[in-house]
């Protein structure tokens, strides 16, 4: 089987992952992740930090590295939502050419959803159910609708962890009102920007069969990883995992009761993403509260997985 590597420049972090493939199997052999945070401090004008940039392309050039030493070919360099948004996309593809050679392909957000889904489908027990698929990114949530090879919606909306920390920054701890605020806002945004165009295909696929809600990406990941107390990520415990609603709102209230540093020392989250699991995991309690979800199936498949079957 090839051993193929992909580095995924998103809006928080820079992920890694190295697998063997061959057409839709997909043995991951070595997965890494450096929160870089390219968004900080970008909402305002759009135009991405010299040190933000210069911290990812150093994040990328030391996976590039990685790649080499266990024997994957050159990987595949792609970005996300913040720099498909931003006025200066060219600074990032300079510094990290400069730090490796390496070009850098910025992927559109249907590019993002198509790929989200192609990912998660190849897995066997997910691939034959009717799914909506979440992906909760630092900038961005793709949502999309469908079976198989079937797609019967796909868009990527302008709400991230990331982006809606900077939109409604908070306290330490976070305030009960605080709180309340970003729920609020959420079930605004969902109700005014995503059911409008979701509904219609969300009722067709209920009325078809029975409807499953998974999350992909590193929110849905840590939500899993902190139910089960985990040390460390292991994929073959995040993989499968199902949340009830009553235990995602469990997470959201306790996440916003506690400052930072007693969130940094909760097994399962890694202390350098306790800050922006706040927004990550009231997302996902807002989508399961808004469309009527009893459960979260969480799969550690994704974007990075289709990108390496491509």
């Amino acid at each position: 089987m090839p051993r193929r590597s992909v580095i995924d420049i998103g809006t928080n972090s820079v992920k890694l992952l190295i697998a063997d493939v061959e057409g839709h199997r997909v043995e991951p052999l070595h997965e890494a992740a450096e929160q870089t945070r390219l968004g900080r401090g970008f909402y305002e004008t759009h135009r991405l930090q010299p040190e933000a940039v210069t911290a990812t392309a150093q994040a990328v050039a030391k996976f590039v590295a990685s790649a080499g030493k266990l024997g994957a070919s050159v990987p595949r360099v792609f970005a996300t939502s913040a720099a498909r948004d931003a006025k200066n996309p060219e600074l990032l593809r300079a510094v990290i050419e400069s730090a490796c050679g390496l070009a850098v392909e910025i992927i559109s957000g249907e590019q993002e959803a198509e790929w989200a889904f192609r990912g998660v489908a190849s897995d066997a027990r997910l691939g034959s159910q009717p799914l909506l698929l979440l992906d909760v990114g630092g900038g961005s949530t793709e949502f999309i609708l469908g079976q198989g090879e079937q797609k019967h919606f796909r868009q990527s909306f302008p709400l991230g962890s990331v982006r809606l920390l900077e939109a409604l920054p908070h306290s330490d701890p976070p305030t009960v009102q605080e709180l309340a605020d970003c729920r609020r806002w959420l079930e605004t945004f969902l109700n005014t920007q995503v059911k409008p165009q979701l509904d219609l295909a969300l009722a067709r696929e209920r009325c078809a069969g029975k409807l499953v809600l998974v999350g992909t990406g590193g929110a849905a990941s840590l939500l899993a990883a902190m139910e089960q107390g985990l040390g460390e990520f292991d994929r073959a415990k995040v993989d499968g995992a199902v949340l009830s609603a009553d235990c995602v709102q469990h997470w959201v209230n306790r996440l916003w009761s506690l400052p930072l540093v007693a969130r940094r020392k909760i097994p399962g989250l890694p202390p350098e993403r306790a800050d922006v699991m706040l927004a990550g995991a009231a997302i996902y309690e807002a989508v399961l509260g808004s469309f009527g979800f009893a459960e979260l199936r969480v799969t550690a498949r994704g974007l990075r997985y289709a990108a390496l079957m491509e």
